[in-house]
């Protein structure tokens, strides 16, 4: 024997009892009595009538046996190293004093500046010497004036428009 639910009140539907309702997408929706098919196509909350099954379950109704709470486990702090640091170094760090702190900061800034100030230097030094300028270009030479005058656009860089040539 198949018992059926209610849709609107989640009663008990027996075989040969109840009516059928199918919506136009096909939906079917099984009630136990007029009433609840009154309610169903009036639109109404079963949420908020208060004899239906949904209701009573979302109120806590007629709940017989008391269910003890659950307890909730605290949880427990645990500590454990990071890439790059492990558990004794992060614990040395926090047991610093501010005045470490600041003297570990400006020896880091001193040596960021002077590493700094060296990169610079080393980069002066090869931008000193003469580039490689050889003199005029040749006719026919790709940057010369003449190779120009077939028709090519100034684009090839070596030369700042027709400007840059002598004829």
């Amino acid at each position: 024997m198949k018992v059926e639910i209610d849709s609107f009140s989640g009663f008990r539907i027996y075989p040969s009892k109840g009516k059928l309702f199918v919506r136009g997408d096909s939906k079917v929706f099984r009630f136990a009595s007029s009433k609840n098919a009154s309610l169903f196509l009036q639109r109404k909350n079963p949420r908020k009538i208060a004899w239906t099954q949904v209701y009573r379950r979302m109120h806590k109704k007629g709940i017989t046996e008391e269910v003890a709470k659950k307890r909730s486990r605290r949880t427990v702090k645990h500590q454990r190293g990071i890439v790059g640091a492990d558990l004794a170094t992060i614990a040395a760090r926090r047991n610093q004093t501010a005045a470490v702190r600041s003297q570990a900061r400006l020896a880091a800034i001193t040596k960021a500046k002077t590493e700094k100030k060296e990169k610079e230097n080393k980069k002066a030094k090869p931008a000193s010497r003469p580039s490689g300028a050889s003199g005029p270009k040749k006719a026919g030479e790709v940057g010369s004036c003449r190779s120009y005058s077939i028709g090519v656009k100034w684009f090839f860089g070596d030369l700042a428009g027709p400007e840059a040539c002598d004829y």
